[in-house]
């Protein structure tokens, strides 16, 4: 499964002609985090912007399926991975790719970890690209520890939904990221209420405005709220992007504000794309 390491390749070498990383994470499992590292690339990648999409989430990657590309398989150009081409302007790197079944598990400790992450960003010829986005498995565990210190010029946008229990995870989130000198583009609240389909009320299954809170908390941007719409859970089993298909639903609008808000944030440092 894996190349053997060149010597001399790293990651800040690799990466050299990637204007900007964004690392997608939560402080616990079931968020929607996969959802929205996935939509969030395909919403800036159809703005125009060159988009890699890296999946490190060794143990369970969720991207191939969500993206439809589960039966692409990984080639190699001069000794380097070449990322699979998902759409215009998005190419897409993950474990999956290079697990034999789907159902193959992956009974690896940290070391072993930390050496797939590390050719992931060394040895993946990602080539010009305006954003790489990382998905990261939920946690402070060994994945996002390698990442944070294989790619230390990094932004994280944190993922929580408004439960009080995700909330507490959120803040660890936030906490390692601090720890790790990351910083922290904003957060995301997934799963924030959902229009009934019969009377079209909004309805606060998992309360709301939990996300906002933390964020004022910690005195750090709140990107935006994005609500549950039971088709993007069909649609992203049957590998066919939400975005792509609903021109003009509520999350759709979420998910372009959430985007016009991480461009702005570039623009106004002056590192226009």
């Amino acid at each position: 499964m894996q190349m053997e390491h060149k010597p001399g390749t790293d990651a800040a070498k690799n990466l050299e002609r990637v204007k900007y990383r964004l690392v997608v994470m939560s402080g616990k499992g079931g968020v929607g985090k996969s959802t929205v590292a996935a939509n969030l690339a395909i919403a800036l990648s159809l703005k125009g912007h060159e988009v890699g999409l890296l999946d490190v989430d060794i143990h369970g990657p969720s991207i191939p399926k969500m993206l439809g590309l589960e039966e692409r398989k990984i080639t190699a150009e001069d000794g380097l991975l070449l990322p699979v081409f998902a759409m215009p302007n998005l190419v897409v790197m993950s474990i999956g790719f290079l697990l034999r079944e789907d159902d193959t598990p992956v009974i690896w400790r940290g070391p072993l970890k930390m050496g797939a992450i590390r050719q992931f960003l060394e040895e993946v010829k990602w080539g010009d690209l305006d954003y790489l986005i990382v998905d990261l498995p939920p946690g402070t565990g060994d994945e996002p520890l390698s990442v944070a210190q294989l790619m230390p010029q990094s932004d994280a946008v944190i993922v929580t939904t408004p439960q009080d229990v995700a909330l507490l995870s959120v803040r660890k989130s936030i906490n390692f990221a601090k720890a790790l000198k990351m910083k922290i583009l904003g957060i995301v609240e997934n799963m924030s209420g959902m229009n009934c389909p019969h009377c079209g009320k909004k309805i606060d299954l998992f309360k709301t405005g939990g996300g906002e809170k933390a964020a004022k908390d910690f005195a750090i941007p709140f990107l935006g709220p994005i609500p549950i719409d039971p088709r993007i859970v069909e649609e992203g089993d049957k590998g066919i992007s939400f975005i792509l298909s609903q021109d003009d639903s509520p999350v759709v609008r979420a998910f372009n504000q959430i985007v016009e808000k991480i461009e702005k944030h570039y623009e106004e440092m002056g590192e226009e794309v």
